[in-house]
């Protein structure tokens, strides 16, 4: 295409919708619609008839969305807000030529999976269900991780720390919120590129995964 083709091209998408697909493609974490409201507002691209602010950014938002329509990446809702993932069924195809990361153990993704599940619960509530005892070395991976977080104390004796997922946690699983989550033998989490974390997990020979979604 010629730049005065490409240009024509550009000029025809409305610019709300080119200035909110720069901020998501730009931003390292899911961004809210509330955050794209406010960046509407801030650049004056809200008709000033507009009566339902929510329904305006969430029809330059179905714009940006339908641009994506069959392509390779597209912005998908996960943890609340906006980011760009990689087409499930592309997913599969990249494994061999793009570095897979390390999963986790097999015991460490029961605990997580007993916390997704049963939250916010204690670390004698996991071990009871899990009918094995919680090593220390299973939460901390869990929280170097950043895929759990402290709920605060259930009022027993002793006040145990309560244990619930995080948002990383949503965002590892490209879900919009705990509803989403998939049946428990379905859970994955792959293990973010830190040395430690790494030489906490086993090889793949030793763990129990399959492909997760990938984020762009």
């Amino acid at each position: 295409m010629s730049a005065t083709g490409e240009d024509a091209a550009m000029s025809a998408i409305p610019l709300a919708i080119r200035l909110v697909e720069a901020m998501v493609f730009a931003s390292p974490d899911p961004v809210p619609e509330r955050a794209i409201a406010d960046l509407l507002e801030a650049q004056d691209l809200v008709p000033p008839d507009t009566e339902d602010l929510a329904a305006y950014v969430r029809g330059v938002i179905d714009g940006m969305v339908a641009l994506y329509a069959g392509r390779g990446v597209a912005p998908v809702l996960v943890a609340g807000g906006w980011q760009f993932r990689t087409m499930a069924d592309l997913a599969p195809r990249l494994t061999r030529v793009l570095h897979r990361p390390r999963r986790l153990a097999r015991a460490t993704l029961e605990s997580l999976a007993i916390i997704a599940y049963h939250q916010p619960c204690t670390r004698g509530e996991i071990e009871e269900i899990r009918g094995v005892s919680l090593s220390q070395q299973v939460l901390d991976t869990l929280l170097e991780a950043s895929l759990i977080v402290p709920r605060g104390r259930k009022e027993v004796p002793g006040r145990p720390i309560l244990w619930g997922t995080s948002a990383d946690f949503l965002r590892h699983f490209g879900l919009r919120d705990l509803r989403d989550l998939p049946r428990r033998e379905e859970l994955l989490v792959d293990v973010p590129d830190n040395p430690a974390l790494q030489a906490a997990a086993p090889d793949a020979s030793g763990t129990e995964a399959v492909p997760g979604p990938t984020a762009a």
